[in-house]
């Protein structure tokens, strides 16, 4: 029986195999395999390519976030408000900072924060927004920059799921004061480990950001402050300059990918991802919503469909954060986390797959549906 993986890094790697094996001989060869040229290269390459002055690679997304906010000098009594429908990373980053996560609820069909619940959470310990544009799709930022400069906010967005996704025709991640990407394998740009850049129109950000995770030294052996250790390393980078050359064209077959699940999945009871008129998705997961979900995923994955969820329990009721004293109620983030659904999602599935996978949901038909309360608003 045919078998769809959600992802097959293996694929991908069988593509570029060539390039990736005279990159990593380049540094192999070179001998130099931290804070060489490659991941200066890397840096500026992709700066570039999202329309941002500065680049700063560190050890991971997680690490891009907490440097963001500690380098913006965010942290006990401040506020951050962000969307709790994530991966933790992003409210951990807060919370390591010894500032408080705000959460406010989510869009049913970007997924996205909710710019109008924003305002109502804003008071005078608010010091930034962190707008995560989650599984490819942009949050809406006009309005949320709009609010920031209203109320002098620092804007951090989490553009770790968005690599090469576009708000208005911009670049995510180039529009508030600092972006955080992860390279985490999975991603639409993976590095072959843990590895994250922070990008920044801002060069005095980017040189404290560049010190934070250097030891707090921007020249040996003189330290300013107390940092860290985070940085982007040869091998990741040189992978990484790679696998940028190939990013717009991947994205465009999982854009393609994604429009042949629309019109496959058109007539059943799933509810099917969306994209706004201002986003260019680059659809890093193709999320879907099914009720009576888990007998779903077992009847798909009895037809050889595998399937994933992001994510199962939102940051606001995980244990972790309820021990800290966190008690919302976000009735959409709550609800669409009991339903949602990753189907195979990578620029290397081919049509044939594509169609397997919608034939099995349309053969899993009977077990799939979703009650009004659970549909795009």
């Amino acid at each position: 029986m045919q078998n769809v993986r959600t992802i097959d890094l293996k694929r991908e790697y069988a593509e570029i195999k060539k390039e990736v094996l005279d990159a990593t001989q380049r540094v192999l060869e070179g001998g130099r395999f931290v804070q060489g040229d490659e991941c200066a290269r890397f840096e500026a390459e992709f700066s570039q390519y999202v329309n941002a002055r500065s680049g700063v690679g560190v050890n991971s997304g997680s690490d891009a976030l907490y440097l963001a906010i500690r380098a913006l000098g965010i942290g006990k009594g401040d506020e951050v408000i962000t969307a709790s429908h994530t991966f933790i990373s992003t409210a951990d980053a807060i919370v390591r900072n010894n500032a408080k996560a705000v959460f406010v609820d989510v869009k049913s069909d970007t997924y996205c924060i909710d710019v109008d619940q924003i305002e109502k959470k804003t008071n005078r310990k608010t010091k930034a927004i962190v707008p995560i544009h989650l599984y490819g799709h942009s949050a809406d930022m006009d309005p949320i920059l709009e609010m920031a400069d209203k109320h002098e906010l620092l804007v951090i967005e989490d553009a770790s799921q968005a690599h090469g996704a576009k708000y208005k025709g911009k670049p995510v991640g180039s529009l508030g004061d600092v972006g955080c990407f992860s390279f985490y394998p999975t991603k639409n740009l993976g590095a072959y480990g843990d590895a994250g850049i922070l990008v920044t129109n801002s060069e005095e950000l980017a040189n404290r950001l560049r010190q934070f995770g250097n030891y707090g030294q921007l020249r040996k052996h003189y330290h300013d402050f107390v940092g860290t250790n985070s940085r982007l390393d040869e091998m990741q980078a040189a992978v990484l300059r790679v696998k940028l050359r190939h990013l717009d064209k991947w994205n465009e077959r999982r854009r393609r990918i994604a429009r042949t699940y629309n019109r496959l999945l058109a007539d059943t009871h799933l509810v099917l991802p969306m994209e706004k008129n201002y986003a260019s998705h680059v659809y890093h997961q193709y999320v879907v919503r099914a009720e009576r979900r888990e007998e779903f995923r077992k009847e798909l994955q009895s037809r050889g469909v595998d399937t994933g969820i992001h994510y199962p329990v939102p940051v606001h009721m995980q244990k972790a954060y309820l021990d800290l004293g966190y008690k919302y109620k976000l009735p959409v983030t709550e609800s669409v986390s009991k339903a949602i659904v990753s189907l195979p999602m990578f620029a290397q599935l081919t049509d044939e797959e594509v169609s397997f996978v919608a034939e099995a949901i349309r053969d899993a038909n009977g077990t799939v549906g979703v009650p009004d309360s659970l549909r795009h608003e």
